[in-house]
């Protein structure tokens, strides 16, 4: 086979398998603006602080040492004692459900049947909330995070796709992250059990009617305080599994928060309220990318993964403008 080939289905393969890895992202946005019609620009900040929050229940830190040093001149930084990951992510998964009692209780609670702009913009101080106050608990150097998964190029499949080549060419087998792996088997999962709660649960329907009509929800009984509650704890965990594969990836740094950037042009594709298609417009935009990088990058000097996402997500908008998935647009004429 030729090598061009092979490169090509490599690039392809390792495109779907960073879509994915947007997809994480963007599947709390669809979560929260779905069942409540809040566009959640704090998201990737609640990523974020979820990975800080778990290295530091794994590494037994201690909450607020800084601050706790400044003010006291002692020298307090760890505890002595290391949590299994497991146990680190249960805790991190109850911080993240306290979170949403909170952003409830003092947020969302005094914003019912507001402006949708008015919601949006609450979400933006409680992402710059919670940055200023993860660095304040966690610190701001950057952390390695390591909760047993496998990580590196996987060696079988280089093994297996080396021979591909036609003799004599100098191909050394396919390159694909063992992480990218584990990031779409955990991503599939969670599609399918997002979309059977969503669709067959009775939480699931309420969450919908929410989004629809606050007032309507509220005059049918629905707790308009405890669905905000559910949804934003889902949205939560959502988030501890993209900061876990995120900052397995990359550590676990405050340029973390920006991947809810890439997530944008991922939920344009897609369609803001649908869960599948966070992750069609994850794989469209990450083999979109590698793809152009690849063969017209060269050509151009390169960088364009910085920017083809964003033009892509721009020449949908002109022409299906609720993406791929999204509710059709209907209006009474």
């Amino acid at each position: 086979m030729d090598p061009v080939v092979l490169n090509t289905l490599e690039v392809i393969l390792n495109g779907l398998m960073a879509g994915v890895m947007y997809s994480l992202v963007a599947l709390g946005f669809v979560l929260i603006f779905k069942s409540s019609g809040i566009f959640n620009y704090a998201q990737g900040v609640m990523a974020l602080f979820a990975a800080l929050t778990l290295v530091g229940l794994q590494t037994g830190q201690v909450p607020f040492a800084h601050l706790i040093n400044a003010i006291f001149g002692t020298q307090l930084h760890h505890f002595g004692w290391e949590l299994p990951s497991i146990l680190a992510i249960l805790g991190s998964m109850a911080v993240m459900i306290l979170f949403a009692f909170l952003v409830e209780r003092y947020i969302l609670k005094h914003l019912v049947n507001q402006e949708p702009i008015i919601l949006f913009m609450a979400t933006i101080g409680l992402a710059f909330f919670m940055e200023g106050f993860g660095d304040l608990m966690w610190g701001a150097d950057i952390k390695k995070l390591d909760v047993g998964l496998p990580q590196g190029g996987s060696f079988w499949l280089e093994e297996q796709t080396m021979g591909w080549a036609s003799e004599g060419s100098e191909y050394y087998g396919m390159y694909i992250d063992v992480l990218d792996v584990w990031a779409t088997m955990i991503a599939v999962a969670l599609v399918i059990a997002l979309t059977l709660f969503s669709q067959y649960t009775k939480t699931g329907r309420a969450l919908r009617a929410v989004a629809d009509d606050h007032q309507a929800a509220l005059s049918v009984g629905i707790s308009l305080r405890a669905i905000w509650v559910i949804v934003w704890a889902i949205a939560g965990f959502v988030a501890l599994v993209a900061g876990i594969m995120w900052g397995a990836k990359l550590g676990v740094q405050f340029s973390l928060s920006l991947i809810a950037l890439k997530a944008l042009p991922v939920l344009m594709l897609g369609g803001f309220t649908s869960i599948p298609g966070a992750i069609v417009g994850g794989l469209i935009i990450g083999v979109g990318e590698k793809l152009f990088e690849f063969s017209i990058g060269p050509m151009i000097g390169g960088a364009t993964e910085n920017w083809f996402a964003y033009m892509l997500a721009l020449l949908f908008l002109v022409f299906r403008p609720q993406g791929l998935f999204g509710d059709k647009i209907i209006e009474r004429v």
